[in-house]
Parts: structure tokens; C-alpha cells; sequence
């Protein structure tokens, strides 16, 4: 069976333990993925870096 191309990834967020669940396509990211969203614990927007789903 083929692999899938998209894999579920968390979004953490570097100032809190606030966090989004999103999909990314990882055949054409391979590098860990960071973005800026909000988080409504600290309410403004912050850095969220990738992390793994347990």
C-alpha cells in the first residue's frame, strides 16, 4: 500500500501550551514547518513550530 502524502502535524506554540492540529503535504515540505498565528491563552499572535501527534 501506498504511503499518504498528507500526515496530521501540531502546531505548538513557543509561549504557551496552546496548540492547532493542521495537515501538511510531506512530499513537498520536508523541513519542519513554522508559522505566526494566534493564540487566544496569551491573546496576540505568536510563533508556532511543528510537533509530533502522540
Amino acid at each position: 500500500m501506498a504511503k499518504p502524502t498528507t500526515a496530521k502535524i501540531r502546531l505548538n506554540s513557543t509561549e504557551s501550551g496552546y496548540f492547532y492540529v493542521t495537515k501538511k503535504n510531506t512530499r513537498t515540505m520536508t523541513e519542519k514547518f513554522t508559522c505566526k498565528k494566534y493564540d487566544p491563552v496569551l491573546r496576540k499572535h505568536v510563533e508556532f513550530k511543528e510537533g509530533k501527534i502522540k
